[in-house]
């Protein structure tokens, strides 16, 4: 064991594989693979032995440069929320709401961030306030891509407009990424990134440019996908797939 891996083993710890495998890492021949080739770092010191022992609740471990959460608690859930659903956990006019679809979960769960009732889509649920905070604050810039059914024939000069920006009531916004996908007489299909989190901002955007949504989904929020979830599913987020979350706001 080198001078700076004795810095951080603990010898009533539990053994490093062990704790990744945990954590969702990986099985534990695989972290222990991982731990021999150097890609593992606790506390910012690169472990290469598998003698090492820590203490969960004590360190910080990154795989690849990514962090690992290692709060069993603590739990973050993709959910594909139907239309007609308001982003609350609960409602007192009495509309569906988020909570419906985690009643089983024994965790408090927060939404992070809101979809507007008429959308539908991924949102993400977690009980980890920090990693909530911070996903939600403007200054992280989480970027979220949306795919949307909107009215008349767009043409690909729009995608220069509004990734140049356009004014909206509530000041100017601009996308990072637009893609036509369909385009047809009465109706188009685009796909828009962005990581303005302002209110109906997509549905804004497009009615100020002469294409009120008519059907509009959530596809994506920041590494995460929707990917099979169908409307009301839910899945649990972890291993790199949430440490790459984690990642994102510098957690």
């Amino acid at each position: 064991m080198s001078r700076m891996e004795n810095l951080i083993h603990d010898a009533q710890g539990e053994r490093l594989q062990k704790v990744l495998a945990h954590a969702g890492v990986g099985s534990r021949r695989a972290c222990e693979e991982m731990i021999l080739q150097g890609r593992i770092a606790v506390n910012g010191i690169t472990v290469r032995q598998l003698g090492i022992r820590v203490d969960p609740s004590q360190v910080s471990i990154h795989v690849d440069g990514t962090p690992v959460q290692l709060d069993a608690s603590k739990v973050t859930i993709a959910l594909y929320k139907p239309p007609g659903v308001v982003s609350t956990m609960s409602d007192d006019q009495g509309r569906r709401t988020l909570q419906e679809f985690v009643n089983e979960r024994p965790e408090r769960l927060f939404h992070v961030g809101r979809l507007d009732i008429d959308t539908e889509g991924l949102i993400l649920l977690s009980n980890d306030g920090e990693l909530t905070h911070r996903l939600t604050h403007p200054s992280y810039e989480v970027p979220k891509t949306y795919i949307a059914r909107v009215e008349g024939t767009v043409t690909r000069g729009l995608g220069k407009v509004l990734e140049r920006g356009i004014t909206l009531e509530d000041g100017p916004i601009k996308v990072d990424k637009f893609v036509l996908r369909e385009s047809a007489t009465r109706n188009s299909i685009i796909e828009i990134t962005l990581h303005s989190g302002r209110n109906r901002i997509v549905r804004r955007m497009m009615e100020e440019v002469g294409h009120p949504v008519m059907e509009l989904v959530r596809t994506r929020f920041g590494n995460i996908t929707v990917g099979r979830l169908k409307p009301g599913q839910t899945r649990v987020i972890g291993g790199s797939e949430l440490g790459a979350l984690m990642k994102l706001v510098d957690m």
